[in-house]
């Protein structure tokens, strides 16, 4: 239970608005640095932009182009320390470039650029780049697309499966420092007196529960609410008028969407960065978890930020991208999985194309707005979450005038890591494989790290968890009680999609939602009318930000014909 009444009667050190991948860092490195800290997250944990990333940990090769070497070697070391840090959670990937004489950088240029980031990686753990002449490359991709083809390179970056579990292992270590973190708890109001934001107004989603947030007297607030940034800053409240803060957009967001599809005639071993035919811009097709995640676009957006959807168009131009590179594929939108889409919350930018907008974070104070304890960031990576929430909290000292500490999160592992040295992990697989099936053991190492050992606890205590919540993946019951009891889940959407990704692997979740449900009723104690309200905005859900639209089409028209019939 949220415990409201003594949230309200603390004063707070540190105030953060926004629980994606950044703003947990910084409740995180706070926390760890000893700042007393509470975070503020009006969904639930990577619910936004850090659940929709291609799921890469990279340099950035792309930024070489626009000179942002700064941004590619910040990018290049955070790579390095989260694959040190997030062992779990952050694994090695090969791309692969192919370079067409027609539609690609020459060769000379992508070889210059694969050197640059080597230069730039100097002190990496991955393997160098190689080259492949054209024979060569052929050989090895015989499937890609052959007219104007003049060979390839091939580079290591970080992928991240479980993109959202690196934000919510953010979440847990600041917990377990002394944060207090909350999701479903909406910002409604910034009250300001004179030049500072004194308090906070906010709502329970939950519980529908009105709460204030005090800040003492050299608190400061840090919207890292990524692309609503604007939106949190337009709450702004003097003598009980409204006082928007800062006149100006600072966000210029836009969409990139995603497609998964399964398997297919030609698909790679290696992920591959490729430019497509038709317009020469980047994408990716990506293995992720026995599939193919294929993305991204990048499109201006003005509309609801709750309901980011891929269009039919989106959908149509990466699976016609993909058969153009890879002739064997033949995609068709019967083979999509899953769709999903996200808004970068990017600077603002007039008149520049989506693709030039800088990737480099800015972190804005508004005091030359008249709030001198307010800091907004724009922009952001994935990759670079560690170092930007250590820079936030730099700031915050600065502005307090507290003495300079340095940043604990550089070495110190996350909740989750596994040291090579840890021999419980040998232990609990002995313990547990006469029960739970190698593979599934396997699994949950993968996703938890060493709290994979918390999560088999359970079925200690009720074996019927160690079963399987469908017969079609290796996830079983005890993770629906452990998203519950530790991950602060409290949606068929937080545990589906975020804690787990079977909504994502296995027809958007709605097979399992009855063995869910069940779980959920027997050991999390979830009533049937809390239960029936959740399913419907599961089905909400699905249908307004991942459910393509023509499937939604296709199965209105057989709705109506059976009506008819």
């Amino acid at each position: 239970m949220r415990d409201l009444e003594t949230i309200q009667n603390t004063n707070y050190e540190l105030i953060i608005i926004g629980g994606g991948v950044n703003g947990a860092a910084t409740a995180r490195d706070a926390a760890l640095r000893g700042i007393k800290t509470i975070l503020l997250e009006k969904s639930d944990y990577a619910a936004g932009t850090s659940s929709w990333s291609t799921r890469l940990i990279h340099g950035g090769l792309r930024y070489l182009e626009h000179f942002e070497f700064s941004l590619v070697r910040e990018s290049l070391r955070e790579r390095e320390v989260l694959l040190r840090t997030a062992p779990h959670l952050v694994k090695s990937l090969m791309l692969t470039v192919p370079v067409y004489g027609d539609r690609s950088r020459p060769y000379w240029k992508i070889q210059a650029g694969m050197l640059l980031y080597d230069l730039f990686s100097y002190d990496k753990t991955l393997p160098s780049h190689r080259m492949l002449p054209k024979q060569k490359f052929h050989q090895l991709f015989r499937y890609l697309d052959q007219e104007g083809l003049k060979g390839g390179a091939q580079y290591y970056d970080g992928q991240a499966v479980y993109a959202e579990r690196l934000c919510l292992e953010n979440i847990t270590a600041a917990t377990e420092a002394g944060a207090t973190c909350l999701n479903y708890a909406e910002v409604t109001g910034l009250i300001c007196n004179g030049e500072r934001i004194a308090q906070l107004q906010c709502r329970d989603r939950l519980s529908g529960e009105t709460f204030t947030v005090q800040g003492g007297d050299r608190a400061v607030v840090v919207n890292t609410s990524g692309p609503w940034v604007d939106k949190v800053c337009q709450r702004g409240q003097q003598n009980h008028q409204p006082m928007p803060i800062g006149k100006e957009p600072k966000i210029g967001g836009t969409k990139g969407s995603h497609v998964i599809v399964p398997p297919f005639s030609g698909a790679p071993d290696t992920a591959l960065y490729v430019e497509a035919k038709s317009d020469g811009r980047p994408f990716f097709i990506v293995p992720w978890l026995g599939m193919y995640l294929i993305g991204t676009t990048d499109l201006p957006f003005q509309g609801n930020l709750d309901q980011v959807k891929a269009d039919n168009e989106e959908i149509d131009y990466l699976l016609r991208e993909t058969n153009l590179i890879i002739p064997s594929a033949q995609l068709t939108r019967h083979d999509v999985k899953f769709t999903y889409s996200g808004v970068r919350p990017l600077p603002h930018s007039q008149g520049e194309t989506p693709g030039s907008v800088t990737r480099k974070h800015i972190i804005h104070n508004h005091h030359s707005e008249g709030v001198n304890n307010l800091i907004s960031l724009i922009g952001g990576k994935l990759t670079t979450f560690r170092c930007v929430g250590a820079e936030l909290v730099d700031e915050v000292c600065q502005k307090q005038n507290r003495a300079a500490v340095a940043s604990p999160t550089l070495k110190t592992p996350f909740p989750g890591a596994i040291v090579p040295s840890d021999e419980r992990v040998t232990e609990t697989v002995a313990q547990y494989r006469d029960r739970v099936s190698l593979v599934t053991l396997n699994h949950l190492f993968t996703l938890y790290g060493a709290r994979a050992i918390d999560v088999l606890k359970l079925i200690d205590e009720s074996p019927d968890l160690a079963e399987a919540i469908t017969p079609h993946l290796p996830d079983i019951k005890a993770q629906i009680v452990y998203a519950v009891r530790q991950e602060f889940a409290h949606t068929l959407v937080d545990i589906l999609r975020r804690r787990t990704t079977i909504a994502m692997q296995l027809n958007y979740g709605l097979d399992v939602l009855p063995v869910v449900k069940d779980v959920l009723q027997n050991y999390c104690g979830w009533r049937q009318q809390y239960l029936e309200k959740a399913t419907q905005q599961y089905h909400h859900y699905m249908t307004e930000n991942c459910i393509p639209d023509y499937v939604l089409a296709e199965q209105a028209s057989v709705d109506n014909t059976s009506l008819t019939s």
